[in-house]
């Protein structure tokens, strides 16, 4: 049986930091478990991969500590259980609008009698070396705040029980509470936007959850973390990919010019 780092971690009193995977491969799974992140979080909502890619990246990533998390593609009882039993160790929901959506949620998560699922853990039995329903309590149930519906309720969401914290899409709240006023992209600083998110933050802390918030830079999660986020992500594999390529072809580029230019 597992023990999820992640509450330690929090039981601490320490801020978690957080990756992201969108390129299913087994590979790159495992060269971003090695950094040093706390957890990893396997995208199949908008990430380029399903659970065939899933299941091997867990596997590559079991061997650094790191903690495995998973965003499913929606609040669908099937792909939050299959995810928990190829040995996610939390779930990501997106889109949670009510109280009822949320305690729907969190009864996918939990077996009976605090849930539903479905008892026949797979992989996580054999990577945990035994996995039972003691699991109930170490596995995480992270709501995405991120819609206007979502906004408005979020106090009725965060009072749900069993329900370990909220998770903010900035994108998407951007889109869904400023009707396409502003443009999509993380590390808002909109007045308005801080508002919201400091909102979300603040229910958060009345109702005992985890905040969870998604940055793009380093410098913005430092911010969050100041404000009293326990959970930051900062960017992902796709990015840090272009990032960093970009960045080498141009640094090429410039001395390559800098260099024909010398010999003309």
């Amino acid at each position: 049986m597992f023990t999820n780092r992640l509450r330690q971690i929090w039981a601490e009193g320490r801020p978690a930091l957080n990756g992201w995977l969108s390129i299913g491969n087994a590979f790159t799974a495992e060269i971003m478990a090695a950094q040093g992140y706390d957890s990893l979080t396997i995208d199949l909502q908008h990430g380029a991969l399903d659970y065939a890619a899933l299941l091997p990246m867990l596997q590559a990533m079991r061997a650094s500590g790191v903690t495995p998390l998973a965003r499913v593609p929606w609040r669908e009882p099937g792909a939050i259980m299959k995810a928990l039993d190829a040995g996610a160790q939390g779930i990501i929901c997106p889109m949670v609008n009510s109280a009822e959506e949320a305690a729907e949620f969190v009864s996918y998560l939990r077996y009976p009698p605090e849930g539903q699922r479905s008892f026949g853990p797979t992989r996580a039995a054999v990577a945990y070396g035994g996995y039972g329903t003691a699991a109930n309590g170490e596995v995480l149930a992270l709501a995405m705040i991120e819609t206007a519906a979502g906004a408005e309720r979020l106090d009725e969401i965060a009072a749900t029980p069993g329900l370990d914290g909220l998770y903010i899409g900035p994108v998407d709240l951007t889109l869904g509470t400023q009707g396409g006023r502003l443009a999509p992209g993380f590390d808002r600083e909109e007045p308005e936007m801080i508002a919201l998110i400091q909102r979300i933050l603040a229910a958060c802390k009345a109702n005992g959850l985890v905040a969870g918030l998604h940055c793009g830079t380093p410098d913005y999660a430092a911010r969050a973390v100041g404000w009293g986020f326990d959970l930051t992500t900062v960017s992902g594999d796709t990015r840090l990919l272009a990032s960093a390529a970009a960045a080498s072809v141009a640094r090429w580029r410039a001395l390559a010019e800098r260099g024909a230019a010398e010999t003309r």
